[in-house]
């Protein structure tokens, strides 16, 4: 299941279900610690430790689960490398800084959040739209055509077809037949045949 490729179709899809999770369980995070009104309330620091530790842990998961589809996608498309652990990196990182935002913004001071935030939002995304566009080059599924079929083994002699041995026995030389030489004549003057007297 983890280690299927994915289409295009499908990984917009799982992506799209692994956003909606994340910001459930990011909100399930807030609620079970300190609350939204506790978060709205409370001053940033030491007070909002618990929420950003679950909350790292949960980014985190679901940036193992977005680099596995993302790994699928793009071994279907064959990929560049860079462009998935790019992806993967950032979004690491991303989760990170999340978290961190939320240990420090002031919700009086919409300013407070970090603007570096958005812009590596929008970096993530742009990598996210590359693995899914990408598009497998001429031949690149080789390697799965070989585990299908067997080219190992040596491959059967060809079974001739009437055609082909009618076309053989056509362009055989002539020569092969065996020469059909005439009988020896006696010397001399033939004798007649018929039904006459026998000579002594």
């Amino acid at each position: 299941m983890f280690t299927s490729n994915i289409g295009r179709l499908r990984f917009f899809f799982y992506s799209l279900g692994l956003f909606i999770a994340e910001a459930v369980a990011i909100v399930l995070c807030i609620a079970a610690t300190i609350g939204f009104a506790g978060l709205i309330n409370s001053m940033p620091g030491p007070s909002r430790q618990g929420l950003v530790g679950a909350a790292l842990i949960v980014s985190l998961i679901f940036v193992a689960l977005r680099g596995n589809i993302a790994w699928r996608r793009s071994r279907d498309a064959n990929g560049s490398r860079w462009i998935l652990w790019s992806y993967i990196v950032f979004s690491a990182i991303y989760g990170f800084l999340q978290a961190g935002t939320l240990l420090v913004i002031d919700f009086g001071n919409p300013e407070s959040a970090p603007s570096g935030l958005n812009l590596l939002g929008l970096a993530i995304f742009g990598l996210w739209c590359a693995i899914l566009w990408a598009k497998p080059v001429a031949a690149s599924n080789i390697n799965e055509l070989t585990e299908v079929f067997d080219f190992e083994g040596s491959s059967p002699a060809p079974v001739p077809t009437r055609a082909d041995r009618t076309a053989a026995g056509a362009s055989a030389p002539r020569s092969a037949a065996p020469a059909v030489r005439p009988a020896p004549q006696p010397f001399g003057r033939p004798r007649p045949a018929g039904f006459g007297k026998r000579g002594l």
